[in-house]
């Protein structure tokens, strides 16, 4: 066991626990409260700085304290029987046209339906308690994108690609590493309540499959930040008319 790497991982674990049970809910419930939309846009500004510092921090100490573990970690996971079939079935001359009709197929099916109600229902659907963190107005918008953004790529590169390495080179087990690191992720929710952690999990779970199914880090970091912009920005625009009110 790797005592220095064992140590970083308190540190991790200790910081990512104290957001989700006292950070993240107290900030929250205070910011439900917020009326004005000035004050709202101080706590957004508030927020993407911290998750640039915390996030941006914590994934770079774990990527670099763990970086020899991050290609093994990718390989054993990667040799798991139904990865493996998947890898094996993209790689055949047909297979990098499927992975293409079905990221066009998500993208769609993420951006039509947001379209197709915008005009039939009066209040934009969530899962988990998220209605108020939805920008109101133009100002806020742009919090959201930075936001969106920065959940793409901070808990990606933390949670898909520093966290595992680092519980890999402590327990030698991929399943455990990329196990721990997606409940932690769904943790890091509970200010949204047991349904918004069940949510965040289960997409945690999707993005780890698509990093160990294409090997890049990328296309987690693209597909969280597409999802988060949805939210973020898309249904405050085309349902909360946030575009509207300056």
């Amino acid at each position: 066991m790797d005592a220095a790497a064992l140590a970083l991982l308190g540190v991790v674990v200790a910081v990512l626990l104290w957001r989700a049970l006292m950070r993240e809910r107290r900030d929250y419930a205070r910011f439900k409260r917020m009326r004005s939309t000035v004050a709202r846009q101080k706590v957004y500004r508030r927020w993407a700085i911290e998750a640039a510092v915390s996030l941006g921090g914590l994934s770079l100490a774990t990527i670099v304290g763990a970086w020899a573990s991050v290609a093994p970690v990718l390989a054993e996971a990667q040799r798991w029987a139904p990865i493996a079939a998947v890898r094996s079935f993209l790689g055949e001359p047909y297979g990098a046209g499927v992975a293409i009709a079905v990221a066009v197929i998500l993208v769609v099916g993420l951006v039509l339906p947001v379209i197709l109600i915008r005009d039939s229902i009066d209040e934009a659907p969530t899962v988990g308690d998220i209605r108020a963190l939805l920008p109101r107005t133009r100002g806020e918008l742009r919090y959201g994108v930075a936001l969106s953004v920065s959940a793409g790529v901070f808990e990606e590169l933390l949670f898909r690609l520093g966290l595992p390495a680092l519980v890999f080179a402590v327990t030698g087990n991929a399943v455990a590493a990329f196990l721990g690191a997606t409940l932690l992720f769904g943790l890091l929710h509970l200010y949204q309540g047991p349904l918004g952690i069940l949510f965040s999990t289960l997409l945690g779970a999707v993005f780890v499959v698509l990093y160990l199914v294409t090997g890049s880090i990328v296309v987690p970091v693209l597909l969280h930040a597409l999802i988060d912009l949805r939210s973020m920005v898309l249904i405050p625009i085309v349902l909360g008319r946030a575009w509207a009110k300056p």
